[in-house]
């Protein structure tokens, strides 16, 4: 049975929606330097003209903010998981004093949410660090604990009455793939970069869990009421065969791919198999007097995710690899894949959240959940995205099962609210919004907003089911 106050809604982030990268005092992200290139961003010292970068523009939310919130009610959410751009407050993340048209801008947004009973769930860092903190060591450089905690201050002090629901750190165990060198870990650096390490990263993500820890610690005082949660995105591996090596390869990559970062911030405390883990693999992070007690002291009340796909992993090195976010893995037989090679496995949804709490016994909130695909507009303004209805059906009908299981989720906001660009290449051609907006990879096309046949579906599945409960 679902809790009369559970959260439907859907999710974005403002480094792929909102645009207006130069605009009301907003200084460059990292996301910011990453040029369009032919298959994944490219990063740059700096914007250089002639180069395309899809964030600059995005699909410009923060001019159509009042007409996209509006198309957002009409969707029949009443939630909404967004984030705050770091540096339209913080432009430069060192700054004196915080911007106050970004505050303001984010209080019009809040007010407009608010206005049609939409409850906010603010991501306080999604890939946006300052670009100017990045040339300087982003993550690496200690001194992003006391930027982090300073600017979470400040927002938690300006909306204290207008945000409960906080996510301290988008996809954190993405910072210890190489892609996430620079988007999770704010380090200007390339993936076949030698900054590029694991030493690196996992020193990174060490500053990470601190400055978490110390940010949910002051927020308490601010407003006992908030609720803060880690956010890891899935990284589920079936094991290929029954083979008993297979299984503990499993298991072992599960627990560092996957679990790491959710179990520290958890838990409060390094687990055995991470600190053997970099043991063995020569990594040996700096950890300063008080850390390990921040981080005890500082934990988590919910745990956010987001869940596309699961793969197998094993060690048959001929078997057939599949098409994945971030991290590849193995095919599974028994499942079919979108046209992106992604592949699609809803009872994994309910194994993963049946699992999760089993591990935790905290609130669970999916924040990200989706399909993406080739999309088509239609001359009389329609889009037909019957795949997408399928999945999202399947997914949430998967969800429903666990829920009466006994999971404690709390909330399920699919990825996402309307049309983005993608992280990893900039582009807009894999689309997962319930909303179309008519731009094109280069950024060409009137921006005009359109309803996909998914929106009426989840519209209408969301109030069956608050009829029904």
């Amino acid at each position: 049975m679902l809790n009369k106050d559970f959260l439907w809604g859907a999710s974005s982030a403002a480094n792929q929606i909102e645009g207006g990268y130069n605009e009301g005092g907003k200084g460059l992200s990292v996301i910011d330097v990453l040029a369009q290139g032919e298959n994944h961003r490219v990063e740059t010292k700096g914007v250089i003209t002639g180069r395309y970068y899809s964030s600059h523009q995005a699909v410009d939310f923060y001019h159509h903010y009042k007409e996209d919130i509006k198309l957002f009610s009409e969707l029949g959410i009443n939630s909404y998981r967004m984030s705050i751009a770091w540096t339209r407050i913080f432009p430069n993340g060192d700054d004196k004093e915080p911007n106050e048209e970004g505050l303001k801008f984010y209080d019009a947004i809040f007010d407009e949410l608010h206005h049609y009973h939409i409850e906010p769930v603010v991501t306080i860092s999604h890939y946006e660090s300052p670009f100017k903190r990045a040339l300087e060591g982003g993550w690496l450089n200690r001194e992003m604990i006391d930027l982090y905690v300073r600017y979470c201050e400040t927002i938690f002090k300006r909306y204290k009455y207008k945000v409960k629901y906080w996510i301290m750190f988008n996809e954190m165990n993405c910072l210890l793939v190489p892609f996430g060198i620079m988007t999770a870990g704010g380090i200007f650096s390339s993936i076949q970069s030698p900054l590029n390490t694991e030493q690196n990263r996992f020193q990174a993500l060490h500053h990470q869990f601190v400055a978490s820890a110390k940010a949910i610690c002051l927020g308490k005082t601010i407003n006992p009421d908030f609720h803060f949660g880690t956010m890891t995105a899935s990284m589920i591996n079936y094991a290929l065969t029954c083979a008993p090596d297979d299984v503990l390869l499993m298991q072992q990559d599960r627990q560092m791919k996957h679990y790491f970062t959710s179990d520290v911030q958890i838990r409060g405390h390094y687990p055995g198999y991470a600190l053997r883990y970099m043991r063995e693999h020569d990594i040996h992070i700096d950890i300063c007097d008080g850390d390990l007690e921040e981080i005890k002291k500082g934990v988590v009340d919910f745990y956010a995710c987001s869940y596309y796909m699961t793969n197998c992993i094993g060690y048959d090195k001929d078997a057939p690899k599949t098409a994945a976010n971030l991290v590849a893995g193995l095919k599974n037989p028994y499942l079919k894949a979108s046209e992106w090679g992604w592949q699609i496995d809803p009872q994994g949804f309910r194994y993963f959240l049946n699992e999760t709490y089993d591990r935790y016994q905290i609130p669970i909130m999916v924040v990200e959940n989706g399909l993406g695909a080739k999309d088509t507009l239609n001359s009389d303004g329609t889009i037909h995205d019957d795949y997408r209805i399928q999945y999202l059906d399947a997914h949430i009908n998967a969800m429903l099962e666990a829920i009466e299981d006994g999971v404690d989720v709390i909330g399920y906001l699919p990825w996402s609210v309307m049309d983005l660009m993608a992280l990893s290449t900039g582009n807009i051609d894999k689309r997962y919004g319930f909303i179309y907006v008519d731009v094109d990879n280069c950024g060409q096309g009137s921006f005009k907003r359109y309803k996909k046949d998914s929106f009426y579906y989840y519209h209408d599945k969301i109030k069956s089911l608050q009829t029904r409960n």
